[in-house]
């Protein structure tokens, strides 16, 4: 992932009703960790990493990125969103903003992924009008398939990638105003 190009990074942080969308701070360190360890998290993902290997890698302090939101809740990290510049991983997204979250499973089903991931596509829209977003998941990912749905993404094309049918939607700030 690359950075969003002319956007100044970092932004104030983006408020919610009930959600905070900040820079990743040393206080996240564990959740981060018990995200991206998370066999329920990772099954869409590859699958988790190992958390002894997690523990050396992450420094005291999350990596800090252009496009890289922490999701909070009364100040605790719950979740990340992603919406940056991609260099390629999928070759229809290359060049193209794309929006990706992970939340902790103890999140789910509350509304917190399609609260945050709005107020971020919102941010993005005030920070580069005009520029689409697009999504890529897996057909499998129930969860995510709902949510790219409910936040206005259609449906591109579905492909085999990573060993799995994937789905590729483009979200669109000019649609939605039309």
């Amino acid at each position: 992932m690359t950075d969003l190009g002319p956007v100044a990074w970092p932004p104030a942080p983006i408020r919610t009703e009930r959600l905070v969308l900040r820079e990743p701070e040393a206080r996240d360190r564990a959740a981060v960790i018990e995200l991206l360890a998370s066999p329920e998290v990772s099954t869409y993902l590859g699958g988790s990493r190992p958390r002894d290997e997690l523990e050396r890698t992450i420094p005291g302090a999350p990596s800090r990125r252009p496009g890289l939101f922490i999701v909070d809740l009364g100040g605790a990290m719950i979740g990340q969103i992603t919406l940056t510049k991609d260099t390629g991983h999928l070759r229809q997204a290359a060049g193209k903003a794309e929006l990706g979250y992970l939340f902790l499973s103890q999140a789910w089903g509350r509304g917190y992924a399609a609260e945050a991931c709005t107020a971020a596509l919102d941010w993005f829209t005030g920070a580069l009008p005009g520029e689409p977003v697009v999504l890529a998941t897996q057909t499998a990912n129930v969860r995510s398939m709902h949510l790219a749905a409910k936040l206005g993404f259609i449906e591109v094309e579905r492909f085999e990638a990573y060993g799995a049918e994937q789905w590729f939607g483009m979200w669109s700030p000019v649609a939605l105003s039309d």
